[in-house]
């Protein structure tokens, strides 16, 4: 374990057998008051101790001056005092042997420069003293457990307990969360809000839920990253690796600012946006999700359900147009409707009516009894072609509502496959809605939702299915390119020179065309003799980026009598659109065979999020269509795979309509190079290899330009 996350430590937070609450209020409506009315309210099994030099009791407990004052040992506090009394007041606690701390109190970071000062001071106390700080600026924590039953927040309720554990930065996001799930008649596990984050963070609380055995599903709002790194490290563990896998299911809000800095390259540019989240929450296994009511749904789905075993869903319906909604969801969703067995719809056959679609959707018609849902349910949810069943009920009339929700509800208590119901309104069906629930059947209001959950169920089922890959590493000779990034670092040059980009390159076995350096024209002549015709001839200057936009780039060169015309119209032009640009040389480079498929690949590193993998489309496409994919390095190679596959235009290189397929496997080589490149060297801002032409599959290819900032 590392030494800021304190995992040792939890228990001392989520279920201590002790806990002094500093800062207790007997003035109801206050944070004091609260806290400490929760906690007996919830229940606590363990003692209370209200901490407050004014009172000599609060709700009846007797109160202590100071936690030095209490007269046995404590596990947790609770400091709900002014935020420049907590410094002194941590300090009480470790001489207490205090070794869990959740400080509700605001005015830290989040109010500037003083309190950010002050957080600081705070998180180097409890590093000192070995304690685990949940906080500062939060809610509060939870934690359900009969042997613990906590409520050390200010929200107004204390949920019953379920498998479903809540992370979330927003304190005030917790108490509308806490709320909509009691109206929901829903639970969780443990609740927390992390707050500002100053030492236990998203990656803390995680490593701690992953071991939880009463948690099986994990929901997250969070608003930043503090190490995507090991968020990466300790998501994919707890969503594929260990024994006992766990989904996990996150909202993120805001966007970087990192990109209004980096657009100086192609990867820097794009790398800004939202999909770099993506990219992470995709190598960690979570599931991102847009909405809180998306968060429910899914939580629900994945708390009482098993996972599908394919994407092959049936649908029983009484009603033809819900039907139809729930196909068109279910194909957006990534699933398809299964192929009944022939012996399924013989026996369909015998019990249902002969107006009724024995084709996928099932439609038993609106004056559908009881016996027509069990006798279909019956046939689809053992039938081998059918990895998931949704049961769909509108409220006719001669429709047996709570009936038909007890046939539902037997099937799903199986088991054996998931199984979602949608019974259709609010009124007339909320009796059935209320045993499916009691029986731990989710049920969704519309079919959209339902088909929604079970696709989202089926992708986090491929997740777990992938085959496990390795990280790859090359044999390359690291000094040689340490001691050439030294050289530019040493001239304090931000533009690592062309050339020496395409030896470090070469050093790490990228596909490189032969090429020259060429200081002026004389030296252009005399290099030139030692390339193959045609060439390339590319201005190199430390203040031009893009090369072809002030006609930095000529093509075609056929001919040792070309080189001094193209050299004299290329400084023309320019000087011509950048008058003061400093122009140290020209680089000269061998043609790349006619041909292949522009793509990029790059990085760019973001200060929150690490080093950015970029792929997709080349050349000057890149930032029109912006269809690229990113992963943080280092990748393994399945995820090379997936940042191939995931682009938009990746049929037109996997070979489609005419189009052959490019040689994939050096694709997947060349981005792997790439996460060893830029991690060996974390110097390395920003790096584009645009474009990099691939021919046929196995044909290879060639890195036609590249770029690379320090």
């Amino acid at each position: 374990m590392s030494k800021e996350t304190n995992f040792q430590n939890c228990d001392s937070v989520f279920a201590p057998t002790s806990i002094a609450v500093i800062g207790a209020s007997s003035r109801k409506g206050s944070v004091g008051y609260s806290i400490l009315d929760n906690i007996l309210k919830g229940g606590f099994t363990g003692v209370v101790y209200p901490v407050n030099p004014s009172s000599k009791s609060i709700l009846s407990i007797k109160t202590y001056p100071t936690i030095k004052d209490v007269p046995d040992s404590v596990d947790l506090a609770v400091l709900i005092v002014k935020a420049q009394l907590v410094p002194a007041v941590i300090k009480d606690c470790a001489k207490k042997g205090v070794k869990g701390i959740v400080i509700v109190s605001a005015g830290f970071k989040e109010v500037g420069a003083e309190g950010l000062l002050l957080e600081q001071e705070v998180r180097r106390l409890v590093d000192k003293f070995k304690m685990t700080l949940v906080g500062p600026n939060c809610l509060g924590v939870i934690n359900t457990d009969p042997n613990v039953s906590l409520n050390a927040s200010f929200a107004r309720t204390m949920p019953k307990q379920e498998p479903i554990a809540f992370v979330s930065q927003s304190g005030a996001l917790c108490t509308a969360i806490l709320d909509y799930a009691k109206g929901i008649d829903m639970g969780f596990s443990k609740f927390v809000s992390i707050g500002n984050k100053a030492q236990s963070n998203e990656v803390t609380i995680l490593e701690y839920l992953g071991n939880d055995p009463l948690t099986n599903v994990i929901l997250m709002y969070i608003e930043d990253f503090i190490d995507a790194k090991k968020l990466i490290d300790v998501s994919s563990k707890i969503t594929r690796e260990q024994t006992s896998t766990k989904p996990i299911l996150a909202i993120k809000s805001g966007r970087t600012a990192a990109g209004a800095e980096a657009a100086s390259s192609h990867t820097g540019s794009l790398a800004g946006t939202d999909e770099s989240y993506d990219a992470i929450f995709a190598q960690s296994g979570i599931l991102r999700v847009d909405t809180v009511s998306e968060l429910f749904d899914l939580s629900v789905g994945f708390a009482n359900q098993p996972l599908p075993k394919g994407n092959r869903i049936a649908i029983i319906t009484n009603a033809g147009g819900p039907g139809i909604m729930a196909t068109d969801a279910s194909i957006r969703a990534g699933l398809r409707l299964a192929k009944l067995n022939p012996e399924t719809i013989l026996e369909l056959k015998k019990h249902l009516p002969s107006t009724a679609s024995l084709n996928n959707p099932i439609d038993i018609i609106g004056d559908a009894l009881s016996d027509r849902y069990q006798a279909a349910l019956h046939g689809v949810y053992n039938d081998p072609n059918v990895d998931a069943v949704l049961v769909i009920l509108t409220p006719q009339s001669m429709t047996d509502i709570e009936e038909a929700a007890r046939i539902v509800a037997k099937y799903g208590k199986k088991k054996k496959k998931p199984l979602l119901a949608t019974f259709m309104g609010i009124v007339d069906v909320s009796k059935g809605v209320e045993i499916l629930r009691a029986n731990g059947i989710p049920h969704y209001p519309f079919p959209e939702s339902a088909a929604n959950v079970l696709g989202r169920m089926f992708e986090y089922h491929s997740w777990i299915s992938r085959p496990k890959s390795n990280f790859v590493e090359y044999q390359v000779d690291f000094k040689k390119a340490q001691a050439i990034i030294k050289k530019s670092k040493k001239a304090k040059l931000n533009q690592i020179p062309a050339a020496d980009v395409e030896e470090i390159l070469s050093i790490y076995g990228f596909p490189m065309l032969k090429s020259a350096f060429a200081k002026n024209e004389i030296t252009a002549l005399k290099e030139s003799k030692k390339l193959a015709y045609p060439l390339a001839m590319k201005i190199v200057s430390p203040d031009i980026i893009h090369k072809i936009d002030v006609g930095g780039v000529i093509l075609n060169i056929t001919s040792e009598e070309e080189i001094l015309p193209a050299y004299k119209k290329m400084i023309k032009e320019v000087l011509k659109h950048q008058p003061m640009a400093n122009i140290t040389g020209i680089w000269l480079q061998e043609m790349a065979p006619k041909g292949g498929r522009e793509v990029i690949l790059g990085m760019h590193r973001d200060p929150q999020l690490g080093p950015l993998l970029m792929f997709g489309l080349g050349g000057t496409y890149v930032e029109i269509f912006k269809d690229v994919s990113f992963r943080r390095a280092p990748i393994r190679k399945a995820s090379a795979t997936r940042m191939i596959e995931s682009i938009k235009t990746y049929p037109i290189l996997a070979g489609t309509r005419g189009f052959k397929p490019v040689d994939l496997q050096l694709l997947e080589d060349c981005l792997l190079r790439l996460s060893q490149l830029v991690t060996d060297f974390p110097e390395i801002k920003e790096i584009d290899l645009n474009p990099l032409l691939v021919y046929e599959q196995g044909l290879g290819g060639k890195v036609v330009d590249v770029r690379m900032i320090i």
